[in-house]
């Protein structure tokens, strides 16, 4: 096999990794404790407290798990302040680029009893083909 360094360099570079994971395994086997813990085992002398105290530790709060409430319904009359904010941003983005808005219709709502028959008159939406 055709290598690309002199088989010397590739000699050296070899023992120094084995030297350096020796070296590695050896520091770990002299510092390792006598005996160590199996999990769950106590340690010696232990009274049976944990050995950390939380003190500010809070258990989860039930929005915090089901997130937060739906905000509430908004009254007719924030209903209507927000479509009229929304007219006048939308007046104002059509004004500071110079088109002219768009014609409004101002109809009146249909009173709500007549509603279903309005929808129920209106011919059906055409099928569309599979895609």
């Amino acid at each position: 096999m055709q290598w690309s360094m002199p088989h010397r360099v590739l000699q050296v570079v070899g023992g120094l990794l084995v030297l350096v994971a020796l070296s590695a395994f050896t520091l770990g086997v002299v510092n390792a404790p006598q005996r160590g813990r199996m999990p769950g085992e106590r340690a010696r002398g232990d009274s049976g407290l944990a050995p950390i105290q939380a003190t500010e530790a809070t258990p989860l709060s039930q929005e915090r798990i089901e997130g937060p409430p739906p905000p509430p319904e908004l009254t007719p009359e924030e209903k209507a302040k927000q479509e009229a904010d929304k007219e006048a941003r939308a007046a104002a983005k059509l004004a500071a680029s110079g088109a002219a808005p768009p014609p409004t219709l101002n109809l009146p709502a249909p009173p709500p009893d007549k509603v279903g028959e309005i929808l129920q008159s209106a011919p059906p939406a055409p099928e569309e083909p599979p895609h």
